[in-house]
């Protein structure tokens, strides 16, 4: 027993085949830019911290790797993770450390945070929680309606500022 299977392959076929070849090639082209973009900026504002901010970030945190720099009011912020909580640290030009932030869950700011949010920002919810740390002392930030209210260790309130 034979079988024949005759295919055939129209030229429009062949047309769309080519038209979406060229449309998956040109996305690919179009996302290694994007990625190459990225890293060229990431590596760029690294390029860019200077190094005395780069030695100090080495001397507060040994060990680990910034995964992002940021300029952000004349200073310089570093992005990294380290035994698992997300951090950055703040510096001024000549390396002066100015503050520590570590991300933690809402449900860790202390009571008395939670209250003064619920009683004075009624129907917020605090987007992101962190402990600060700077050469002043301690304190606990809470992202609420974009701003940030900042608390003393104690809970009491201090300030809020734009985020």
């Amino acid at each position: 027993m034979q079988l024949n299977f005759r295919y055939r392959i129209s030229s429009n076929s062949i047309n769309s085949l080519a038209v979406l070849n060229n449309t998956i090639i040109k996305n690919m082209k179009s996302l290694f830019t994007v990625i190459a973009m990225a890293t060229s900026l990431c590596c760029m504002a690294q390029k860019e911290t200077p190094a005395a901010v780069l030695a100090a970030f080495a001397k507060y945190f040994p060990g680990i790797t910034a995964k992002s720099w940021d300029k952000e009011d004349g200073n310089y912020e570093a992005n990294f993770k380290k035994d698992g909580k997300k951090m950055s640290a703040t510096f001024d030009t000549k390396g002066e450390w100015l503050e520590t932030e570590t991300g933690i869950a809402v449900s860790e700011l202390p009571k008395v945070v939670s209250d003064y949010i619920l009683v004075n920002y009624k129907g917020q919810n605090i987007k992101e929680a962190a402990i600060l740390k700077t050469p002043k002392g301690d304190m606990y930030g809470a992202e609420v309606k974009g701003k940030d209210l900042l608390f003393d260790v104690q809970g009491k309130f201090i300030r809020e500022q734009a985020d």
